[in-house]
C-alpha cells in the first residue's frame, strides 16, 4: 500500500478523532506532510504482521502543548534529524518508521520523516488513541523502553536521554520541551519488529484514512457524518449542544482546562463538561461522570462531522461528544494504572464507553 498526497485529508481528519481532542492540530499536520510527499513521492505502509523480526523501527513524533503549535510550526528537517540523531546514538540504520500515537499531527509527522528519508511507515500506533505523557504507550505495558530518545527544537538544537524508566523519560523530556518554547520533536522507543508486533495497535493509519474518508462520504451524500463515526468506532452519543465556556491555560509542557457544552435538541436542559490535558480524559453530564478514559472521548462538528481538538474549540461551536472503546489492552490493571482517572488526579473508577451510566 502507498499513502500518497490525496490520501493525507482523509488520513489527518480520522486521526483527529482517534486523538480524542489532543495530537495537535491536523489541517498543520496535513499540509507539512502534503509538501513532502509532493517532493519525495509516495510513502510504502507495511502492516504490523509483516514486519521482520529484527526490523529496526523508530517512532517520530511532536511533544508540547498542542495549543502552541497554532503559531510555532516544526520544520519539516526537524523531523527528521530527530530520526538520524537517535539512529547515529544506537547505532543502527533504521529500517521503518512509526507512529507512536494516532493524533491529528502525530499521525502525519512520521509520513514526514519516511518521505524524506525514504523509509516505510508501520501501519499501527503505540496507543490506538493520543494520550500526553511520553509513558502512556502499550509498549511500556511491554517492557519496552522509551530511552534512548532523542529531542530536537525548530533552532537547531538537539539532545538525547537515557533514562532509568520511561517515566524518567517523561518527565526529563517535558522540562526540555518547555525550554524549547513547548513543542519539540522526538524519536524514542526503538524497536524491533518481533516488539512492534508484541505492543503495537495494528491498523491505525488504515482506521485514520477509514474514518476519514466516512465523514467525506456523509458530507458529499448530506447524511449525518456524526452518526457515520460512531458506526466506524462502534462508540455511542453522548450529548449535543453548544459550547458556552472553555477555560484553557498552558502550563508545564501541556493544555489543560475545562470546557461546558450546554445541551440542544434531545440534550436540551443538560450541561455536559469536559476536563482535558491535551485529551479529553473526563465526560461529566449534569456533574456525574459519563465516560472517562482510557476510553475515548471525541468531539465533533455537529453539522460538518469534523473533529475538533481541545486547542480549537470555542464558544459557540455546535458540537457532538461521543464516547469509544479504546483498545482492551488499557483496561487491565496496569493499563488503568498507566492512564486511568486516578492518574490524572480525578477521583473516579473508570467508565467504559459503552457502559450504562
Amino acid at each position: 500500500m502507498k499513502l500518497r498526497a490525496e490520501d493525507l485529508g482523509a488520513l489527518a481528519r480520522g486521526a483527529a478523532v482517534l486523538g480524542t481532542g489532543g495530537g495537535g492540530d491536523p489541517h498543520i499536520g496535513r499540509l507539512l506532510a502534503q509538501q513532502a510527499l509532493r517532493e519525495h513521492g509516495p510513502v510504502e505502509i507495511v502492516a504490523v504482521g509483516d514486519l521482520p523480526d529484527d526490523a529496526c523501527v523508530l517512532p517520530v513524533a511532536m511533544m508540547g502543548a498542542p495549543t502552541v503549535m497554532v503559531e510555532k510550526l516544526p520544520s519539516a528537517d526537524q523531523i527528521s534529524v530527530a530520526v538520524q540523531t537517535l539512529a547515529k546514538y544506537v547505532g543502527k540504520t533504521p529500517t521503518h518508521l512509526a507512529c507512536i500515537e494516532a493524533g491529528g499531527v502525530n499521525s502525519t509527522v512520521p509520513v514526514i520523516a519516511a518521505a524524506q528519508l525514504g523509509l516505510p511507515l508501520v501501519d499501527g500506533d503505540g496507543m490506538g488513541r493520543a494520550f500526553p505523557e511520553l509513558q502512556m504507550v502499550l509498549p511500556t505495558l511491554a517492557g519496552i523502553e522509551a530511552t534512548p530518545m532523542s529531542i530536537v527544537d525548530e533552532k537547531g538544537n538537539r539532545g538525547v536521554f537515557d533514562t532509568i524508566s520511561n517515566e524518567w523519560a517523561e518527565r526529563l523530556a517535558r522540562s526540555a520541551t518547555v525550554d524549547m518554547g513547548c513543542s519539540a520533536i522526538v524519536s524514542l522507543y526503538a524497536m524491533t519488529g518481533a516488539d512492534v508486533r508484541g505492543s503495537f495497535v495494528a491498523g491505525t493509519l488504515s482506521k485514520c484514512v477509514t474514518i476519514g474518508r466516512a465523514i467525506e462520504q456523509a458530507q458529499r451524500a448530506h447524511t449525518d457524518p456524526v452518526a457515520a463515526v460512531v458506526d466506524e468506532l462502534g462508540g455511542r452519543l453522548l450529548h449535543v449542544g453548544k459550547v458556552v465556556d472553555v477555560q484553557r491555560r498552558t502550563t508545564t509542557g501541556f493544555a489543560r482546562g475545562d470546557a461546558a457544552v450546554d445541551g440542544l435538541d434531545a440534550s436540551h436542559g443538560r450541561l455536559l463538561v469536559l476536563r482535558f490535558q491535551n485529551e479529553h480524559l473526563v465526560a461529566e453530564l449534569d456533574g456525574t461522570a459519563v465516560a472517562t478514559t482510557p476510553d475515548l472521548i471525541i468531539v465533533l462538528d455537529s453539522e460538518s462531522g469534523e473533529p475538533i481538538t481541545t486547542e480549537a474549540l470555542r464558544y459557540g461551536h455546535r458540537v457532538s461528544v461521543l464516547a469509544a472503546p479504546a483498545d482492551e489492552r488499557w483496561h487491565s490493571p496496569e493499563g488503568i494504572e498507566l492512564v486511568g482517572p486516578r492518574y490524572f488526579g480525578y477521583d473516579l473508577d473508570p467508565i467504559r464507553a459503552l457502559e450504562a451510566v
